[in-house]
Formats: structure tokens, C-alpha cells, sequence
């Protein structure tokens, strides 16, 4: 890959102007709609109204391929897959012909974060309404040049041809231009019957370039004269700077390049990537720090998050909560801190030169990310140009932000070099933004059927979003300069809140969030505050089901009125009719509709429990997931995979754990995980309704899961665990 420079490469305009392609405008018109085609008519993408014209999202080249724009990046949820797919559905193309450029400052729409599993549902359909208002206008264009009506044309694998033999290649229609017409309703869209890639198990063209090793995430990427860089943290989120011998370094290790230290913020650059970190084991053990005790170690978490001062608002309310002592169930559930832990650590490369700073990251908002960098740096926003590379692993707000920042401040202290900055395992663990501990208080009653006549929740929780958004305080390196920025937190509690209202019809309801400021640094962490709240209405449910002396199944059932919801329960129902289980061996089930707008996801899990070891076996679990219309089958299927796994490692394993100074969950040791080993057989049923819009399901499995696990393990040996993980002491006995 060659280096590259900022120079006249700073926006989409500039990148057509410099390529020689001049616009031309056309008038939309509802030719399909007069031939009987499916024309869509609802409200375009939110991504598509901020950027409506048909070039910010597809351009075609010289060679008659066509190249599309998404401002989301590749998480290892199949984007790339997904957004090719309906492209070339849209324009006949087959998916080789189709190039994609994902999330770059420079080339394409600001589509902000890749988050709440909205991938699919505002920027591939923005890219599939972009494509069907292409493909009309390129039709109506070709009618004009073939002297045809465009009902006696055919568009297959970029080429227009009438009967009569005449044939336009996409290029020869525009003559070297793009389309600069805005995409406006009604759009015309390909009939779904005609579909020939869409809802089918299209393959992830780079699954095989990762099995051989090839050049597909950012920690692969080698820029010509590159550089290597390592930082130094302080020894606790308060610590301090004493004393540093920056003589003595250049001493004891050679190769070193150049040293930066900005108050508390020390870099090394050197050489090579060896150089590097021995210059910071280096530092590590020489550097003075003054190492304050500030947070609550030997303290129960979930006590003391509920005595920190809250802010508490009412979410959801309705009907009438009753008072005194009438019969009421009552129970408590907690979720710790947990990590991203991505697989491959956070890395960035920064380049500055001439003036300009290009940033190579993982970050999933590159857009939101510049904004930061510029305001922080000092530059303009045409300054800082930053393209997203796929990084080894994580959904939600990880170090990928932090170590652009590191980066770029070390690539401005030694300018005209490719800065290539990657954190040990060791500043993964211990410095990243976790996904906040959360403390649920449930009660409720039910009626003389069986039927919950109240349900109240008291949640406490910090922020479940610290992204950079703009705002530089949220980087960790500014928080570490001369001149360090205190951190300003969003108090997202729409995130804290998420899924806290059961889906279920429920007279008298009230939730009241409490927002508190905890002692570790918090983001985002996939499915936020969805995790935890499923996790607690769904073991909850299974509770009042006890006591209402109800089937769990038939219980949640007769508290459902959405029939997509009552299927996807009934399929799972169906699934597990011929699951015998023996001693020691429990099935737990449950439900949730992610955010309560988007894909519905039934969950059941077989485990074994040995009591007397408190081992927890898991040996099946089963999903049954609606997330509308399907765009890659076997893409869905994988999200809900993933997501099943990822949440049981969470529910058995994971919990950060900390000292009276800072994190001390730094490895795989102290910060267990799932192994290949641990996982179970898992089977996913999709409920395809290709008339329905599509819904996002990357964050659907994560509750449901949870709570079809602990609701097994009670079944199993009738130990119920309200406070995760599920460690042995909790089942054992």
C-alpha cells in the first residue's frame, strides 16, 4: 500500500473532481410503477434524507462496476457482504462487479457510529433505495440513447440491451458522469419474487483471505517507511508523573527514536516494533508515578453502586403502582463490569504531513472521531482524514478511539512517518471503557389467574456511552496531557434504559432509572443496558411463573399480544418438544424484542450443573429470531451465533475485578473467557417475512441468552443466581 497523503483528498466532491467525472442531473419518474413493479413508498432511511443525492452512495467506473459508499464499518457483522448484496440486486449486477468503500472522512456519507444493530436497517437500505433510483434513471437514460421505451429494455450484469440486439454499458450511458439526482418517494424498487441474491447465504468474501492470512485488519497493515510506537500509562486513573530519565532510556535501549512526554503522557517511537516495546517495558519500571487508592476495593459492587448520589427519572409509567403491604414478589439482579476484551488489541497508524493528519483505525466513527481529533489538535476538519480498517474483534466502544488519539499526538511530534501505535493485552484489559455494572430491583404482583397485575423496576447504572461523539474529552490520552481534559460524560440513559420495559401486556407498570457516576470508565459494551435488563425481567418471569404455579412457556404467552412475538416463543416451543433431560440437567427459556422496535429473539439453553464441583456444562443452545426481511441468511444466522456465545461467556465467566487502585483483570487468567472447548452445540431458526421491513438482530441474542442460561442452571439443581457470573460457589452444594 502506498503512502498517502491529506493533499486534495479531503472530501467526496474533491475525490470526483480529481478523477475527471463531471455531474449530469435527471428527472425521476415512476416508469417501473407503470409496468406493475413494487414501489416503496414509506420514509427514506434517516441516513439518506442527511445524504440524499445518488452519488453520495454509488458511483459508476470507467469498467462498467459499480462502486458503492457506506459510512458504516466492517465489525465482523458481514456489512460488506450485506451492502454488496442489495446493491447488485438492485442494479442486475453480479456481486464481483460491485466494489465497496467503507467509513473513510473522505469518500463517503457520515453515517456516525456503527451501532445499535442499524447497520442493515438505515444504511443498506440507503444504499438499496440509492441503487433502485439508479437504476431507473440509468434506464431512462438508455431509453433516450437507444430510442426505446424503457418497459422494452433489460439491465443484466451492467449492460442494457433492447430485443433487437443493441446494448449500452452502464459506463456508455452516463458518458463519464455520475448521478447527482436526489433520491426522493416514491422509489421503485426490484420485485422480490425476481430476487437473486438477496435473502440468500452469500459468503463473506473475507473470511477466506483471515483463514490465509492475508492483509484484513488493521494490526496487518504496513505503510512504507513506517514507525513504531509505545505509550506509558500512568499507574492508576488519578496517578502522576514524579520522575522520568529520558537519557537513560536511550541508554539502555537502543533504537529509540524519539521520546514525547506531555504531562502524564509518555510515548516512545522507534524503529522497529521490538525497539518499541522494550522502551516501554523500559519506562514501566523506571518511571516515578505517585499512585493515589481511589476506588471501592473489598466493597460489595452492587451496594456500593446504589449509595453512590443518582440522578433518577421515570422512563416508563403506567396505570397505578399499588401501596402498602399487599402480595408481592420481590427480587434483586446484578451484572458487574465487563470487558470488550477484542481479540486483537486496539492499533492505529497516524500520518502527519504537509499539515495534514491521516488516521488508519478501527474505530467504528470515523466521522465523530475526526471531529475529536480536530478540535483537540487544533487542526481544521479538511486537516484530519480518517479511514476505518477492519480491527480483530469488538462490538461496541473498545480502545480504538483511544489509540487513534495516541497516535496521532505521536505522529505530530514526529512528523513525515507512518506512526504505527498497537496496546499490549495488558493496556486492553486494564484500560478500555467497560461496559457499566448494573443493579436491578424487580417487584410485582399477580392476580387470582395468574397474571401480573403490577410490575416495578428500580434500575442503577452509569453511562452506557462515552463515544468520542465529537467531543474530545472522552479520548484517554487527553485526560494525561500537560493540559488534560476532564472527562464529560454523556449520562446516556437511553442506553441504561434499553429493554428495561418488558414486552409483555402489563396493566400497572413503573421504572425508574437511577444514573450514577461508577468508579471504572464505562462505553459502550454490545446491546448496552439490553444485557442486563433482559437478564432481569427474563429470570423474573420465570420467577413469577413459579409462583403463579404456570408453565414458563404458557406463562410468558399469556402475557403476549404481538403475534410475531407469540411465533417465535411457539417455534422454540416446538423445537425443544422432544429434549428429554436427566438428573442434573435443566432447559431455561426466554424471550425479548430487542429495544422493543426491533428483532424478536427466543432463546432456550440445555446445561448440566455438578453440584458438587458448581460446574456449569453448557451443552445446546437454541434461538429462534424474526428480524424482518432477510438480506444474508447465513450473515443473521452468524450474528445470533455469535451473540448466544458471547452473552454465555458474559453470564459464567466474565467480571472485571479491581484493587483500591486500578483494574487488576490484565490477562486471560484473571479475566476468563469462553474457550472453543466450552462451546455448545447451537441451532438458529430464522423467520423470514421478506414483506416486513428489516430489523437489526447484531444485539438481539445478548439478554435472552443470559437468562435462558441461569433459568437452566435453576432447573438443573434449583440453586437461582440473580448476581452474575455463575461462578461455582453459587450452584455448588
Amino acid at each position: 500500500m502506498k503512502k498517502s497523503s491529506l493533499a486534495g483528498a479531503v472530501s467526496r466532491r474533491k475525490f470526483l473532481k480529481g478523477a475527471g467525472c463531471l455531474t449530469v442531473a435527471f428527472s425521476m419518474t415512476d416508469t417501473w410503477a407503470a409496468v406493475g413493479e413494487v414501489v416503496a413508498n414509506d420514509r427514506l432511511p434517516d441516513s439518506l434524507r442527511r445524504h440524499p443525492r445518488v452519488s453520495a452512495w454509488l458511483e459508476v467506473l470507467a469498467d462498467g462496476r459499480v462502486r458503492v459508499f457506506t459510512g458504516k464499518t466492517e465489525l465482523g457483522q458481514g456489512i460488506r457482504t450485506a451492502i454488496a448484496q442489495v446493491a447488485a440486486e438492485e442494479l442486475d449486477l453480479p456481486m464481483e462487479r460491485v466494489e465497496l468503500v467503507l467509513a473513510d472522512t473522505g469518500r463517503t456519507p457520515d453515517e456516525r457510529y456503527t451501532a445499535g444493530s442499524a447497520s442493515i436497517e438505515s444504511s443498506a437500505m440507503s444504499v438499496r433505495y440509492a441503487a433502485a433510483a439508479a437504476r431507473q434513471l440509468l434506464l431512462e437514460r438508455a431509453a433516450q440513447k437507444l430510442g426505446r421505451p424503457v418497459a422494452q429494455l433489460q439491465l443484466e450484469n451492467g449492460v442494457v440491451s433492447t430485443a433487437g440486439g443493441k446494448k449500452l454499458t452502464l459506463a456508455d450511458i452516463l458518458d463519464g458522469k455520475q448521478i447527482e439526482d436526489e433520491v426522493r418517494l416514491p422509489i421503485t424498487l426490484k420485485p422480490k419474487h425476481t430476487y437473486r441474491l438477496v435473502r440468500k447465504e452469500v459468503p463473506r468474501s473475507d473470511i477466506g483471505r483471515m483463514v490465509r492470512g492475508e492483509q484484513v485488519h488493521i494490526h496487518d497493515l504496513r505503510l512504507p517507511g513506517m514507525v513504531h510506537a509505545r505509550v506509558i500509562r500512568p499507574g492508576s486513573y488519578q496517578a502522576r508523573l514524579k520522575k522520568l530519565d529520558e537519557a537513560a532510556l536511550r541508554q539502555a535501549v537502543p533504537g529509540i527514536l524519539k521520546t514525547v512526554v506531555d504531562g502524564n503522557f509518555i510515548g516512545v517511537i522507534a524503529a522497529d516494533e521490538y525497539a518499541a516495546i522494550k522502551g516501554q517495558t523500559y519506562l514501566y519500571q523506571h518511571a516515578e508515578w505517585s499512585v493515589p487508592d481511589t476506588l471501592p476495593a473489598g466493597k460489595s459492587l452492587a451496594y456500593h453502586i446504589k449509595e453512590l448520589p443518582a440522578k433518577t427519572e421515570r422512563v416508563a409509567e403506567k396505570g397505578i403502582i399499588p401501596s402498602g403491604s399487599g402480595a408481592v414478589i420481590k427480587a434483586s439482579y446484578f451484572k458487574p463490569y465487563l470487558m470488550h476484551g477484542s481479540i486483537g488489541p486496539s492499533c492505529a497508524i497516524a500520518l502527519f504531513e504537509g499539515g495534514n493528519l491521516q488516521i488508519w483505525t478501527h474505530s467504528q466513527g470515523v466521522f465523530p472521531l475526526r471531529d475529536a481529533l480536530q478540535k483537540w489538535l487544533k487542526l481544521s476538519a479538511e486537516q484530519v482524514h480518517v479511514t476505518a480498517v477492519p480491527g480483530s474483534g469488538c462490538y461496541g466502544h473498545n480502545g480504538a478511539d483511544d489509540v487513534a488519539a495516541d497516535a496521532a499526538l505521536l505522529a505530530m511530534a514526529y512528523p513525515g512517518k507512518p506512526v504505527r501505535l498497537q496496546w499490549s493485552r495488558e493496556e486492553e484489559h486494564a484500560w478500555e471503557p467497560y461496559g457499566s455494572a448494573m443493579l436491578m430491583e424487580l417487584e410485582a404482583g399477580l392476580d387470582n389467574a395468574g397474571k401480573i397485575s403490577h410490575w416495578k423496576l428500580d434500575l442503577w447504572s452509569d453511562t452506557h456511552s462515552n463515544r468520542p461523539g465529537g467531543d474530545p474529552s472522552k479520548l484517554l490520552p487527553a485526560w494525561h496531557r500537560k493540559e488534560p481534559l476532564t472527562l464529560k460524560t454523556s449520562g446516556f440513559s437511553g442506553g441504561t434504559a434499553r429493554n428495561s420495559e418488558p414486552y409483555y401486556t402489563i396493566p400497572n407498570l413503573q421504572i425508574d432509572t437511577h444514573s450514577i457516576a461508577g468508579p471504572l470508565r464505562v462505553s459502550a459494551l454490545r446491546s448496552l443496558g439490553a444485557y442486563g435488563n433482559v437478564f432481569a425481567i427474563e429470570s423474573f418471569m420465570d420467577e413469577l411463573a413459579e409462583k403463579a404455579e404456570k408453565d414458563p412457556m404458557a406463562f410468558r404467552l399469556m402475557h403476549l399480544s404481538d403475534q410475531r412475538a407469540i411465533t417465535v416463543l411457539t417455534k422454540l416451543q416446538e423445537l425443544l418438544a422432544a429434549q428429554k433431560v436427566s438428573s442434573g440437567e435443566g432447559i431455561g427459556i426466554s424471550f425479548a424484542r430487542y429495544k422493543n422496535t426491533s428483532a424478536y429473539c427466543a432463546v432456550a439453553a440445555k446445561v448440566a450443573v455438578n453440584a458438587k464441583e458448581g460446574s456449569v456444562q453448557m451443552q445446546q443452545l437454541w434461538a429462534v429470531v424474526d428480524a424482518g426481511e432477510v438480506i444474508n441468511l447465513d450473515g443473521l444466522k452468524n450474528q445470533i451465533e455469535g451473540g448466544m456465545i458471547q452473552s454465555a461467556s458474559w453470564t459464567l465467566k466474565e467480571e472485571v475485578q479491581f484493587d483500591a487502585r486500578h483494574v487488576t483483570s490484565r490477562d486471560w487468567v484473571s479475566y476468563p473467557i469462553v474457550r472453543f472447548s466450552d462451546v455448545p452445540a447451537v441451532a438458529v431458526t430464522v423467520v423470514d417475512r421478506p414483506t416486513e421491513p428489516p430489523l437489526g438482530a447484531g444485539e438481539a441474542a445478548q439478554g435472552p441468552t443470559a437468562a435462558a442460561i441461569v433459568n437452566a442452571v435453576y432447573r438443573a439443581c434449583g440453586k437461582r443466581v440473580r448476581h452474575l457470573p455463575v461462578r461455582p460457589d453459587k450452584v455448588a452444594g
